[in-house]
């Protein structure tokens, strides 16, 4: 594997979330620092910024059209991270997951010299799973291999890590605050978590070999039941809540219910559906195929809420 020019203008759309906040993180470590963050969201490009101020974060809706599309013309590889994950109105994963990856993949196929692409895809394009994240990952995905740009899609399964917002993050945060922390039904729910600081590696092993077109389903390499998981994560934060199962149409009145009152909730009943939707992911040897060593769930658990830089710094919704 040759490492990049340290100098290389690595841009970022959708770098505030989750995967951009760790993979900055490790880029930065490896001795990166020409890197470029476009993002719309702007209490994350803040925490961004002030984590990283040797970065550049713009703000920039990548849905339209606009200034923004310069800096892929002054890019030597773009990873495109964009993503809308959870919501209840379909218009806003049409806009993060559809429109605006038609704008940057024109966009990079306008450029004299284009720059190298890594597509960050989602496992749910092969879920049993009908929700509005699922489709619209399909549409992009679909829109990415249609589009003749030779790059590496990769298919990511659950993610937790640092700068954790949502999922597993959002879980450890929510079991520290109550005495009671609801399971639905018998939480025997199969999931293959993944560790972000491990597909971060996986991103930069793909830019720094320059891998070429290969769709990757990047699964976790644990089975671990759902009950299991909050379980260990419960033992990683030192919480004292109660795990307690309850029905599972309780759990789905409870999350109706919260979604009355919230745009933008941190678990919706289309979620939970995708949670009991008895999905297996292909399990690869990507340890192998991108020399990334895997890292076991219980050492990444602790590693995501014990490091010392990182695991107190927590993104918005």
């Amino acid at each position: 594997m040759n490492e990049l020019n340290k100098d290389a203008r690595i841009l970022l759309p959708g770098g505030a979330g989750l995967v951009g906040q760790n993979l900055v993180a490790r880029l930065r470590d490896r001795g990166y620092h020409n890197i470029v963050v476009l993002d719309k969201h702007h209490a994350n490009l803040r925490v961004l910024q002030q984590v990283q101020p040797d970065i550049t974060c713009e703000y920039c809706n990548l849905a339209q059209a606009g200034d923004w599309q310069s800096h892929i013309r002054d890019a030597d590889v773009v990873v495109m991270l964009q993503a809308q994950i959870g919501g209840i109105d379909y218009a806003d994963f049409q806009h993060n997951n559809v429109d605006a990856t038609r704008l940057i993949l024109d966009t990079i196929k306008s450029c004299p010299t284009p720059p190298y692409l890594v597509h960050i895809s989602s496992s749910v394009v092969e879920s049993v799973a009908d929700d509005f994240y699922t489709r619209s990952k399909r549409e992009q995905e679909a829109m990415v291999l249609a589009s003749g740009i030779d790059c590496p899609i990769l298919r990511p399964t659950l993610m937790f890590g640092w700068f954790d917002r949502k999922h597993l993050g959002w879980l450890s945060r929510f079991m520290k605050k109550v005495p009671v922390f609801p399971i639905p039904g018998h939480g025997r729910y199969m999931r293959q978590p993944l560790y972000a600081g491990d597909f971060c590696d996986i991103i930069i092993s793909c830019i720094e070999s320059r891998r070429g077109h290969g769709i990757y389903n990047i699964s976790g390499h644990e089975k671990i039941d759902y009950i299991d998981m909050i379980r260990d994560i419960k033992q990683a934060v030192g919480a004292r809540t109660l795990i307690l199962r309850i029905p599972y149409s309780l759990f789905h009145m409870l999350l109706w219910t919260w979604a009355r009152f919230d745009k933008n909730p941190p678990f919706t009943t289309q979620q939970l559906a995708a949670l009991t939707a008895k999905d297996e992911f292909e399990v690869i040897d990507w340890p192998g195929i991108f020399a990334v060593p895997y890292t076991p769930f219980k050492t990444a658990i602790h590693e995501t809420f014990n490091d010392s830089r990182y695991s107190d710094i927590a993104l918005e919704f």
